[in-house]
């Protein structure tokens, strides 16, 4: 898929951080991007200003996608604005700090209604669109998928359904469609931590600086590069992962 120029993208979440940048960088490989948002309405126009400026084109659609019927809407929409899906992006999560004991059913339910349920039905309706045009799923996991964070471990559960996902789906939709998933490490520091919480991830990174969502970036691109490159999860943490 590396002739990407005209055809159609869906990002999920692109209002914002590392959504945003993967719509533009979609953009400016010449892609029509469908720039999803659900609450950041100036997020998601800013991005669409800035995939026109990087030479792509763009649309706008909200959606709830924690109401699974908005979220099937939201592909039946998207393939109606060119008349396919070639592309499929499921960025949009939410993380929430839950320590064992403070954890409650709503932060459960919200968290695995939008990293899990939300890209589960979002792939199963666009699947005969991508199907019909050999096109591609990337799904964002996320190093907690692999890691035990003590303060976030309702969020690991959810990026480690994710990968099985991901896994699952490139079976289930092969040949015809690739499906494959990046785990960033630190690329943007979740709200509210400090400057001394950067220090100390940049200092225990072997890389020894923190990731940017243009490294997200740069690897999504290189899985739509890739033909004979399914049920991969690419790590994205700057070698995180090798420190033990």
């Amino acid at each position: 898929m590396s002739d990407l120029a005209g055809r159609v993208a869906l990002v999920t979440g692109a209002g914002r951080r590392v959504g945003r940048a993967l719509a533009v960088a979609l953009g400016a490989r010449g892609m029509h991007v469908v720039v999803h948002y659900h609450a950041s309405s100036a997020g998601a126009d800013q991005t669409a200003l800035l995939i026109t400026r990087a030479g792509g084109s763009a649309e706008v659609l909200q959606a709830d996608l924690g109401d699974t019927a908005d979220a099937e809407r939201l592909i039946d929409r998207t393939a109606a604005v060119r008349g396919s899906l070639d592309v499929l992006v499921n960025s949009a999560a939410v993380m929430l700090r839950t320590p064992l004991g403070e954890t409650t059913t709503a932060d459960w339910d919200a968290m695995f209604a939008l990293n899990v349920r939300a890209p589960y039905f979002l792939a199963q309706r666009a699947a005969p669109a991508l199907r019909a045009v050999r096109g591609t799923i990337i799904n964002i996991a996320d190093l907690a998928a692999f890691e035990t964070w003590p303060a976030y471990v309702p969020h690991g559960l959810t990026k480690a359904a994710v990968v099985q996902m991901t896994r699952a789906l490139a079976r289930v939709l092969a040949p015809e469609v690739r499906v494959n998933a990046i785990a960033p490490g630190v690329v943007l520091l979740p709200e509210g931590w400090s400057d001394a919480d950067a220090e100390h991830l940049r200092a225990t990174t072997p890389l020894n600086r923190l990731g940017s969502p243009e490294d997200v970036a740069g690897a999504m691109l290189y899985l739509l590069d890739a033909p004979f490159v399914t049920g991969e999860v690419l790590t994205v943490d700057g070698g995180r992962h090798v420190r033990k």
